[in-house]
Formats: structure tokens, sequence, C-alpha cells
């Protein structure tokens, strides 16, 4: 994997994204929230990841990109390190509902600690 978040691997469709709130699961760390679903993808890509912040927490747009340019910049950085041995194809919406605007380090933290907390699910589910 490299050290990119292009286009193939962004989650835009509208029906991934419908299947993956109905029927998905997830994990936690305060503030985020990880919800993924095990799907398949015509793309050659193990990961399709998408960001979302809630516009009730967040009045002000410029707040809502700044807390989603952090959330994919994590991302992007730390996905190598944790699924470069994923064979299975997932959808990933990582969700932020905290009440105030974080700095990057605690971004980062909490996002190395969501995926550790996936990779420890799916280990028990296989």
């Amino acid at each position: 994997m490299k050290y990119t978040y292009g286009k193939t691997e962004k989650l835009k469709s509208k029906i991934t994204i419908e299947k993956l709130f109905t029927e998905g699961k997830s994990v936690s760390a305060y503030p985020l929230r990880l919800v993924y679903l095990k799907t398949s993808f015509e793309d050659n890509v193990t990961i399709k990841a998408g960001v979302s912040v809630s516009k009730r927490n967040f009045k002000l747009a410029v707040d809502r990109n700044r807390i989603k340019r952090l959330l994919r910049e994590a991302y992007r950085l730390n996905k190598n390190e944790h699924f470069s041995t994923i064979s299975s194809q997932y959808a990933f919406m990582i969700l932020y509902f905290g009440k105030d605007v974080p700095s990057y380090e605690f971004v980062e933290k909490k996002v190395k600690t969501l995926f550790e907390k996936f990779l420890k699910a799916e280990a028990e589910n296989i």
C-alpha cells in the first residue's frame, strides 16, 4: 500500500454507504467511531474509506472541513501500518462526534487506537 488517499480509495457510492450504516459493525475510540462492512469492489482496492463530521456539533463549515482533513491525513499515514496484511475488502466510514476541534496529534492517536480495535474485532470474527 502506498501513503496515498486517491480517488479509487474514497468511499463515494451512496448504495454502499447506505448498506454500511444499515448492516455494518462499528468500533469506537471516543470521539471517533469506525463503521465497517466486509464487501467487494470492482476495482482492485482493499479498503474504501470516507470521513464524516456532524453538522449538529460544528455549525461552521470551516471547523467541519478542518476535522475531516485531519481524519483523512491520519488515515492516510497509518493505513499501511495496520492494513498491509488484510486480504478482504472493506468499506470504512470514520465519524467524529466530539464537541471541540482537536489537534492532529490527538486525532492520530485515536485513529491508531481505532484501527487496533478494528483488527482485534475482525480477528475474533474469523
